[in-house]
């Protein structure tokens, strides 16, 4: 069965202005789709969409109203989006306990509401865009949607205990979403990924960044965001890739620290 060439059709990625959503973003903009990139750093977003050719408007994932108004803009710009690939996030690192005192409350909210609601409200805003186009493929397909989840959803480390929640909630919302949208046309599916250099550890000194690329069984360094890039390109045109999260980590376990 040839794989289906969704080049010249319209995508969002969210988080584009960086890391594992730029180089989403630069892939699929290669393979002749129109992408909008969503991000709140405008700079970095009108910088890297004019590089790949792209088109970019200021989004807050974790505000609804923000998240209507990135896709009435993207609709008029570029059409109604057939991909969307969510890498919108942030981390936050604090114990449950510390010192005596209980995990700040605001902090848990922002990092869940921005990673799971925010990842929510994307998919859930463009896939009731994407279920009344018209088929596009022999299977009757309409659009897909990549998730991006974490290992910390399986393996959270100390301090990651609101991250962990909010990843391992992209983890349990993928299956259903699927199931939803499946007699519509829509698939759904998450990756998880591992350590990958992205400007958070890259940002690090080179003997902690070599010191954590160890850590990975095989191959043994950090996770390039180009193989993160062609994962999602090949869930897009995989049609039998549906309801599944996908590990891409090297097989690396995360220890408790």
């Amino acid at each position: 069965m040839k794989l289906f060439d969704w080049g010249g059709y319209s995508a969002i990625v969210t988080g584009g202005a960086s890391g594992l959503g730029s180089a989403a973003a630069e892939k699929l903009a290669s393979t002749g789709m129109r992408v909008m990139l969503f991000d709140r750093d405008e700079s970095s977003g009108r910088a890297q969409a004019e590089r790949i050719g792209g088109w970019f408007t200021r989004v807050d994932v974790s505000d609804p109203e923000s998240v209507a108004d990135g896709i009435a803009t993207t609709r008029k710009a570029i059409g109604t989006p057939r991909i969307l690939v969510n890498c919108a996030g942030i981390g936050g690192a604090e114990r449950t306990v510390s010192r005596g005192s209980a995990h700040d409350p605001a902090l848990f909210e922002h990092v869940v509401r921005v990673n799971l609601i925010g990842t929510f409200n994307c998919a859930s805003q463009v896939a009731a865009k994407m279920v009344v186009l018209q088929p596009v493929d022999e299977d009757g397909g309409r659009g897909v949607i990549v998730n991006t989840a974490s290992v910390a959803a399986y393996d959270g480390q100390i301090g990651q205990v609101a991250y962990s929640a909010s990843k391992g909630g992209i983890v349990g919302m993928t299956l259903p979403m699927a199931r939803d949208l499946a007699n519509r046309g829509v698939r759904v599916c998450s990756i998880a990924p591992g350590l990958f250099l992205t400007p958070l550890l890259r940002d690090l000194p080179k003997d902690v960044v070599s010191s954590l690329g160890k850590q990975v069984p095989f191959p043994s360094r950090l996770g390039d965001p180009l193989e993160f890039a062609e994962l999602v390109n090949h869930i897009i045109q995989n049609p039998m890739l549906n309801g599944e999260v996908i590990r891409l980590d090297g097989g690396i376990r995360m220890t408790p620290r």
